[in-house]
């Protein structure tokens, strides 16, 4: 489990591929700020913008780890493949503070950023989620981009999905990956965890 309150901003500095064909995911090795992989250690659950992934290797002299990503997450998510700059945050521990909100590092579906520009000190993010994600979307609920734990300032229901607004403040993006956003970039989306079970049991029909 994890916040959505970054710890770290890391950068893919290479990704291989471990098969030849498409069913084969890729090798990330990923490059992180001084000491943050210092209380961690090889099966330790680190989330890549938004997605909970494995460390299968340690190179703490050169401040990296290495995931391997199947080729199902690849698809599902975006941004995994490619080098630059990347999210990071260690799983939560039973005596942490839940700053952000409850994030399982699943990523729900990809949105696609339409508008990203600065409004007074902060920056306004316009995000297109899915259609199927929008049930799930509501004016102050929680929503996490990238990895990041972000509150929904206004919803818009379209003919090609949800857009979202959200208010970014200068320490969010100045500390996380998000700044590197421009307009049609894709991101990570995972829908708020107790949104997801309140549909579950409004739809459930008891057969007994």
């Amino acid at each position: 489990m994890f916040t959505g309150i970054i710890t770290g901003v890391g950068r893919i500095v290479a990704a291989h591929a471990l098969g030849s064909s498409s069913t084969h995911g890729k090798r990330l090795t990923i490059e992180c700020p001084p000491a943050f992989l210092d209380d961690v250690g090889l099966g330790d659950s680190i989330a890549l913008s938004g997605a909970c992934m494995t460390v299968t290797s340690l190179q703490a002299a050169q401040q990296q780890f290495t995931v391997d990503v199947s080729a199902e997450s690849l698809d599902k998510t975006a941004g995994l493949s490619q080098l630059g700059p990347i999210n990071l945050e260690k799983a939560l521990r039973a005596h942490d503070r839940l700053g952000g909100h409850i994030v399982s590092g699943h990523v729900d579906g990809v949105g696609t950023v339409t508008h990203f520009a600065q409004v007074g000190e902060s920056w306004e993010l316009r995000v297109l989620a899915p259609k199927s994600l929008a049930k799930y979307l509501a004016y102050k609920g929680s929503i996490t981009v990238n990895g990041v734990s972000l509150t929904v300032n206004r919803i818009q229901d379209l003919e090609g999905g949800c857009e979202m607004s959200i208010n970014l403040i200068p320490h969010t993006v100045q500390n996380t990956a998000l700044g590197s956003l421009k307009a049609d970039s894709r991101v990570n989306l995972e829908i708020d965890l107790i949104a997801r079970y309140v549909e579950r049991m409004l739809n459930h029909v008891d057969k007994n």
